[in-house]
């Protein structure tokens, strides 16, 4: 008698993690999508998913009750093993479900600290690690004490947005009232943070079984809120494991995820190295894929793509353990940027080294690899000059994600 297939639930309120959807299928799992009816239409790997239910959204957000309710109805009919979350704002609503339906899986407690922002840093801290210094924007006498003590500016932050979204920057305690009044009611879902000038790091892991199986250390170009608020092209590169960062960035990164909790799955984590005192201080981790096309820089360099090897530990079991494929160790660099042009012509970064481009209207974006890291910086030189001459363009960061 045949085995009853994998049911897999993916929560996807914005378009992406099509690989994970293909992978799912190739591994023989019944897949399940629960998306935004605003995406119905979006190019969904649909050969690769049994069923599509739709949530009617607005402004991406979807009433918690009516998708409790919703998912729970489908439950009758169908059996879920796993509940997935493909993107940072769809973790409360997988935990959420996991707990409601009692589906194994990453509880609401342990989601907070890869959504929260406060509360992350709290664990962070609890663990022993560096981070700048904050406070939750909740208490008056608490903040003002901690205004006294670290000296400005700050940056006061949203605890459960994404990347650089909806960060403001202020530098005298006036203006942070100010804007603190401006929160008005939501001002206790913010925090207050030290701005560190700095070098910024990524990690990015592959955990099993809450062992990091496979991590690998980058570094952006500029502060990615540098970028969204100043407007820059956006870049990273690996950096050489053999480096003292690049060691100091994994040991870190390994005490920060086992303190977490993650037992399964992917994680994109983010530190700074304080320009003041060389100091790497933990910004904040997710259990997802990197966003602007990291996924893409990682597969270059190693042939890894996150996406299949998440959508391979959500399938793993002891009978069937997760094994780490081969992979290489080369050198890689990304480059996008919004463009002037709908359609630009990116014939013009023509190396032999280019192997992956973005084709999407008003973009560029490409990824080189090479076993040198002379050549990868030489090459992201050149591209990034290319790039701001004759195509860079730039628009104000909305104060909340639109797409």
């Amino acid at each position: 008698m045949n085995e009853r297939p994998l049911s897999v639930l993916c929560l996807a309120s914005y378009h992406k993690g099509e690989e994970f959807l293909r992978q799912l299928k190739r591994e023989g799992a019944r897949v399940l999508l629960l998306t935004s009816k605003s995406l119905e239409h979006e190019l969904w790997p649909r050969e690769s998913i049994d069923e599509i239910y739709f949530m009617p959204d607005v402004n991406k957000e979807w009433v918690t009750e009516d998708m409790i309710q919703g998912v729970s109805h489908v439950a009758r009919t169908e059996r879920f093993d796993r509940i997935v979350a493909l993107d940072d704002f769809d973790v409360e609503k997988a935990a959420m479900l996991r707990e409601h339906l009692r589906v194994g899986g990453m509880g609401d407690t342990t989601a907070r600290y890869f959504r929260d922002k406060l509360a992350m840093r709290t664990r962070a801290v609890e663990a022993g690690l560096a981070v700048p210094p904050f406070v939750a924007l909740v208490h008056d006498e608490t903040v003002n004490g901690y205004l006294g003590r670290v000296p400005g500016p700050w940056v006061v932050k949203p605890r459960f947005q994404a990347g650089g979204i909806g960060i403001k920057k202020v530098s005298t305690p006036a203006e942070l009232w100010t804007l603190s009044d401006l929160l008005a009611g939501k001002r206790s879902f913010h925090l207050v943070e030290k701005f560190v000038p700095g070098s910024v790091y990524h990690v990015d892991s592959i955990v099993d079984g809450g062992e990091i199986v496979y991590s690998i250390a980058s570094a952006y170009a500029k502060p990615p809120m540098e970028v969204v608020h100043e407007g820059r092209v956006f870049s990273t590169r690996t950096l050489s494991r053999d480096s003292a960062t690049s060691k100091r960035l994994l040991d870190l990164n390994g005490k920060l995820l086992r303190s977490m909790g993650l037992r399964q799955g992917v994680s994109h984590s983010e530190f700074i190295e304080s320009d003041a005192s060389g100091e790497l201080l933990f910004l904040e981790t997710s259990s997802r894929v990197g966003g602007a096309h990291i996924v893409e820089l990682i597969e270059g360099a190693t042939g890894l793509n996150l996406w299949a090897e998440w959508a391979r530990l959500e399938v793993s079991s002891e009978e069937k353990p997760y094994v780490l494929p081969p992979h290489r160790d080369d050198a890689a660099g990304l480059i996008v940027s919004l463009a002037r042009q709908e359609k630009p012509d990116m014939s013009v970064f023509d190396a032999p080294e280019v192997v992956w481009r973005l084709h999407k209207k008003h973009h560029v974006g490409l990824v080189v690899v090479s076993p040198s890291d002379e050549r990868i910086t030489e090459l992201l030189e050149t591209y990034t000059k290319r790039v701001y001459d004759d195509f860079f363009a730039s628009q104000p960061l909305p104060d909340r994600p639109t797409s």
